[in-house]
């Protein structure tokens, strides 16, 4: 049985991590209002956006949008592998390396190591594919720092001047959906090349013909696809952030919640058993006095 400076010791370090994982709790909650008002505002504007642009897609052969659109054999990729820059946040980053690895292995198999190129956006990503064999692309491990549009869109830019340059065949997004504190989603999302997608059912274009949607353009077409396109792409990239952000911090709510609590059930253990071990010492401490008045009773 441990003795009593050692369960004192434990208990107050597990109160000391205690008070720790609440306010890393209380902070989470604090980021992750802003994070999700954010998101919230973001996916409106970017899923209109993005109904436009594949609208315009279908119905437009412009060459901005052929060199974005361009299907090429598949023979060089990139990932964007989008992380935190730090832990404690439960399995929110380890959930992005078996999701990565999973489109590997389920879309790129039969392509080599050195042909799949990882661009890690978040710090955690950054580490860890900088030990294995993929080349990185980048480095935007200061993304979350002071997260904005402008920083995010340098990432873009790279990936589309890549794929543009015939560098990449394919660009892919991998990111954790925000769906509640509780709850985010790995996604797999193709950023290049264009596809043209149909509408989710109950939007006014999912209802009427391809045919039927006539655009009025100012101050002309081809200047405002010019501008679409990529703004469009960067948009993309920037909500998918946006999301992986909000997870992130409801990932570490939660896991700092749970922390919490589980520091909580130590706490009585470790307080029992001090009580218990106290009990024994205390027990231990009479029958000696107990037996030793005894003994010079008897050698009287």
């Amino acid at each position: 049985m441990a003795s009593l400076k050692e369960v004192r010791s434990r208990i107050q370090s597990v109160s000391s991590t205690q008070q720790i994982t609440k306010a890393m709790k209380m902070v989470a909650a604090a980021k992750l209002r802003r994070a999700q008002d954010n998101i919230i505002r973001m996916r409106p504007y970017a899923q209109r956006l993005t109904s436009i642009l594949a609208n315009l897609t279908r119905t437009t052969t412009d060459e901005v949008v052929s060199e974005y659109g361009q299907v090429r054999e598949v023979r060089r990729v990139l990932i964007i592998a989008i992380t935190s820059d730090r832990g404690l946040a439960g399995a929110f980053n380890a959930n992005i390396f078996k999701g990565v690895s999973a489109l590997i292995a389920d879309r790129y198999a039969n392509l080599p190591v050195n042909a799949i190129s990882i661009m890690a956006i978040g710090k955690k990503a950054h580490d860890y594919y900088g030990r294995r064999s993929y080349a990185r692309v980048g480095d935007y491990t200061h993304v979350f720092a002071q997260l904005s549009f402008n920083t995010v869109r340098l990432a873009a830019e790279e990936a589309m001047s890549g794929f543009v340059a015939g560098t990449y065949d394919e660009v892919v997004m991998v990111y954790n959906e925000f769906k509640n504190v509780a709850t985010q989603f790995v996604q797999a999302e193709q950023l290049l090349p264009l596809v043209p997608t149909a509408e989710p059912a109950g939007t006014p274009s999912a209802t009427a013909p391809d045919n039927s949607i006539d655009y009025i353009f100012e101050p002309s077409k081809e200047e405002i696809i010019q501008t679409l396109i990529p703004q469009s792409l960067k948009i993309q990239l920037y909500k998918a952030v946006l999301e992986s952000n909000a997870s992130e911090h409801g990932a570490r709510m939660t896991a700092m919640d749970k922390a919490t609590d589980n520091a909580g059930e130590l706490l009585k253990s470790l307080k029992l058993t001090y009580n218990r071990t106290r009990q024994a010492a205390i027990t231990t401490e009479i029958l000696e006095i107990v037996g030793g008045a005894e003994a010079l009773a008897a050698s009287r």
